[in-house]
């Protein structure tokens, strides 16, 4: 599977574990969290469709994508350890944070 295929599946990954973990934090009112996925979620969405279309700006959202996701990671993991949601968020940030980079560098 080509780069461009992974990177726009992670990133649908990542937005529905986003989605999944903005919700289950609402719910216990962990708004920095929620926040963070919100912006995560949407970001991840907007990226994985500039992707599809190889739209000129693929590099410029992949690399913002890539950081909204770090912090996105970071914010779950403070909850990580009692909360699965939490956990799997963090998680498939990383994942979608990682291969989002590759794709900024290879569109350069």
């Amino acid at each position: 599977m080509s780069t461009h295929n992974t990177s726009i599946e992670s990133c649908i990954a990542c937005m529905l574990a986003c989605e999944e973990c903005l919700t289950d934090c609402i719910e216990v009112q962990r708004e920095g969290c929620a926040e963070m996925c919100r912006d995560c979620a949407d970001i991840c969405a907007l990226t994985a469709r500039m992707q599809a279309r190889n739209s000129i700006f693929r590099a410029d959202f992949s690399a913002l994508c890539a950081m909204v996701c770090g912090a996105c990671a970071v914010a779950c993991e403070e909850y990580a350890a009692q909360d699965e949601c939490c956990r799997k968020c963090a998680e498939a940030c990383r994942q979608c944070a990682a291969i989002c980079n590759v794709v900024a560098e290879e569109c350069v």
